[in-house]
């Protein structure tokens, strides 16, 4: 939790954007494993209504008067049976105080008061729900059927706090560089325990534990494995063979802020010659982001400039052919690439988008291209602003389903080498992934820390510690 002062600012800003109404922010309930007292843990608060509300705790909801300038907070004080149990929780004023709100009520005159506020036909905003309980209290709440919710929502609000959240503050970007820290701690972790005989599920879950060791927890499902052109491989019971890759995949999540990094690695610690020859590509496309992304530069044209790169070097291994701008315009990169070279982080992982990827990645003057297969993957396409955290991630993968697809329909077959391509389909998958802060003339990776990647210094660090 940052000072009472930054959540007394953040919703003054967030009032001030929207104009006009009542906004609502529910925060999250605790969501039930196998059955009612068998919960997720530890719960995960709503990120919006952490941004404005700060507190951590299930049940609650804020309310945001802009007409009247009141704000609520909203829910049930703990009774003595609730502390037998989970011990002693602050009482709602309490939580509220903590967050510069006076006004607070149970959550039964959640209705009364928004109903109240709304009777003149003033507009209810909200964001759009993503938890079936969240949907419920709005349908209650509101009377809109959970199918209709996500259209119902709030553009005006969606819009705001895509704003405001889309640029980090510095106590936000110094709370990204602690958790970037403990990626650094979890993926060291799993190249220093890489080599054959291991199993997959084993280095994911001693990865997972770093996360839980020094971190709240993991900030997605770790990705750990041999096939790396699966995009979200989770880890198997299969042992680690020699002569393959391993893909690791892996964040957290700390002080509320997430970390996201991704590295390929030799299980026998050291690189073929053919694996070498596709590495060092997305080595190249990797580092080729930091000398490029910069304030006012769409992400966008990093990403089509990053793929370029790609079919270029691709032809000289004689994988691709062709004019380089032709095969990209059709698409054939995406052979490869099936993905975006990255996207918005910061609260969540892929920041933001429950909130919808047409208002995070993209604006007015940045579309996006919902046709293309693997363009229409792409989740940051517009200009990149001061204090943006975005992921720089490009991969190159060999899919034999897609392999297969393409060959058989011909699809690309003018930029594309099917021959040579049948060689390649026990490859697996590279990528290469960093989170990236956009300073004032350019950009800078976060963390103090490196995870080894440059292919000298990654066999040295397997075999070496």
């Amino acid at each position: 939790m940052f000072s009472k002062e930054t959540y007394i600012r953040r919703r003054a800003e967030l009032k001030q954007l929207v104009g006009e109404g009542v906004i609502v922010l529910f925060g999250n309930n605790e969501a039930p494993y196998n059955y009612p007292a068998n919960a997720y843990a530890p719960m995960r608060q709503d990120s919006s209504f952490l941004y404005f509300f700060g507190q951590h705790r299930d049940g609650l909801v804020g309310v945001i008067d802009i007409d009247n300038d009141e704000e609520w907070l909203l829910g049930d004080d703990i009774d003595v049976e609730d502390i037998v149990w989970m011990g002693f929780t602050p009482s709602v004023a309490d939580l509220a105080s903590e967050v510069g709100i006076v006004k607070t009520a149970p959550m039964s005159q959640l209705k009364a008061i928004v109903n109240g506020q709304s009777a003149s036909g003033r507009q209810v905003h909200f964001l759009p729900p993503y938890r079936f309980d969240t949907k419920i209290q709005i349908m209650d709440l509101l009377g809109i059927h959970p199918a209709k919710q996500k259209e119902c929502a709030s553009t005006a609000l969606i819009q705001a706090v895509v704003k405001m959240r889309s640029t980090k503050e510095v106590q936000e970007i110094e709370a990204i560089d602690r958790a970037c820290d403990i990626g650094y701690a979890m993926h060291t972790t799993a190249q220093l325990l890489i080599k054959p005989g291991v199993t997959e599920r084993f280095v994911g879950g001693q990865v997972d534990g770093i996360a839980r060791s020094l971190a709240s927890g993991v900030s997605f499902a770790t990705i750990f494995s041999q096939h790396g052109e699966i995009m979200h491989g989770a880890p198997s019971e299969n042992k680690l063979e020699a002569g393959r890759l391993a893909l690791c995949d892996a964040g957290c999540e700390l002080d509320d802020y997430c970390s996201d990094h991704t590295r390929t690695m030799p299980v026998s610690g050291k690189f073929s010659q053919r694996q070498l020859e596709i590495y060092s590509i997305v080595e190249a496309c990797h580092d080729y982001v930091l000398q490029v992304a910069k304030p006012g530069v769409k992400y966008m044209d990093v990403h089509f400039a990053v793929c370029r790169m790609m079919i270029e070097r691709l032809k000289e291994l004689g994988l691709m052919r062709g004019d380089t701008e032709e095969a990209l315009q059709a698409g054939a990169h995406a052979m490869f690439l099936p993905h975006g070279l990255g996207h918005m982080m910061g609260m969540d992982v892929h920041d933001m988008e429950g909130l919808g990827q047409i208002y995070v990645g993209f604006d007015d003057e940045t579309r996006p291209n919902l046709e293309q297969f693997g363009t229409n993957c792409l989740r940051m396409g517009r200009k990149l602003q001061e204090g943006f955290v975005v992921t720089d991630e490009p991969g190159i993968y060999f899919i034999p389903a897609l392999i297969d697809e393409w060959k058989a329909s011909g699809h690309c077959k003018e930029f594309l080498n099917f021959d040579k391509l049948e060689n390649y389909k026990d490859f697996g998958g590279i990528r290469i992934e960093d989170d990236v802060l956009i300073t004032k003339d350019g950009c800078r990776f976060l963390g103090s820390k490196r995870i080894p990647y440059h292919p000298a210094e990654l066999e040295e660090f397997m075999h070496n510690n």
